[in-house]
């Protein structure tokens, strides 16, 4: 009787283990998630990510602002930055450099040797003693760079854009250029023709030079708009009274007025010089009571010209 007790006990108690394993079983089954939907949300999610691709691909690509200058037009060359009193007389070949004051972009170019061979700005915009920092003869700097062949005596260093236009002082603007050219001859003309129409646009010089081995140009070719004119000035860079004494342009043929009229633009020409101290061809009121003027300077007098009239009245140094 005992052993049969003992194989009922354990008979039930197999059948106990056995039912509860599976009941585990159809708990995990009822627990787990059919494959085909799981297929079926992967399916959907995929759907959803091609939609939104295809609408940003839909969607027009907006390209940033450049915040460089004009690539185009820069191809080519290095663009850098110089300061504006920079004395060396190197320049960088290939290299473009803003060479306007304060915020004026006028831009120089170079070529593979480091010579200077063009300038542009959409506008010249004057220099303004009122706001800017200008020392009492015009200038923005108290020296220029030393361009190799400045140091001849018959060469000025020559701005392309003037102080006075609004032009700094570096390699980048200054050229060896012939100083009778640079204070009273065709150079002098058109920076002081700019200066009396309050400023140009579309200004652009072409410098070229005898060969490739020197920084001294033979030749200057200026175009700029005044007024809605177009202006071209062109000239070598030589003496203009020695050209036009050789082609006779100078020199008295008959009368004595025509002498007197001579030996007076010579007498003006001495004079100037010894007003306009600093030799820029532009005669400040500092430079006119050194030399003995009282003012103001009235557009009837022989100094005029060579004053800055800011204000246009007819009058400098009221």
């Amino acid at each position: 009787m005992k052993k049969k007790m003992n194989y009922l006990i354990i008979l039930l108690t197999t059948i106990f283990i056995v039912g509860c394993t599976n009941a585990e079983n159809a708990s995990i089954k009822d627990g787990e998630t059919d494959p085909q939907e799981v297929t079926t949300i992967n399916t959907s999610k995929n759907s959803e990510t091609e939609e939104v691709t295809a609408k940003v691909a839909d969607e027009p690509v907006v390209e940033e602002t450049p915040t460089q200058p004009n690539n185009e037009l820069f191809s080519g060359y290095k663009l850098i930055e110089v300061d504006g009193g920079d004395l060396s007389g190197y320049r960088e070949p290939n290299a473009v450099v803003d060479i306007g004051f304060e915020g004026r972009e006028y831009w120089a170019f170079t070529n593979e040797y480091g010579q200077l061979i063009r300038v542009i700005a959409d506008e010249i915009v004057l220099q303004d003693e009122r706001t800017e920092p200008v020392t009492s003869s015009g200038r923005y700097y108290s020296d220029e760079a030393k361009v190799p062949g400045v140091e001849r005596a018959d060469l000025d260093e020559g701005h392309i854009i003037a102080d006075s236009l609004g032009g700094v002082s570096n390699a980048y603007n200054i050229t060896p250029q012939n100083s009778t050219l640079n204070r009273h001859g065709d150079q002098a003309y058109m920076e002081d023709a700019i200066r009396k129409a309050g400023g140009a646009t579309n200004f652009e010089a072409i410098i070229t030079y005898p060969n490739t081995e020197t920084q001294i140009p033979s030749h200057y070719k200026y175009t700029y708009t005044i007024k809605g004119n177009k202006i071209v000035d062109e000239f070598d860079n030589v003496n203009p009274d020695e050209i036009n004494k050789s082609l006779g342009l100078t020199e008295s043929k008959s009368t004595n007025s025509n002498k007197s009229t001579s030996s007076n633009k010579s007498n003006v020409t001495e004079e100037i010089s010894s007003v306009d101290t600093d030799g820029n061809g532009q005669v400040t009121i500092k430079e006119a009571k050194a030399a003995g003027y009282s003012m103001p300077i009235t557009s009837d007098h022989w100094l005029y010209p060579y004053m800055r009239d800011n204000d246009n009245d007819g009058m400098v140094g009221e």
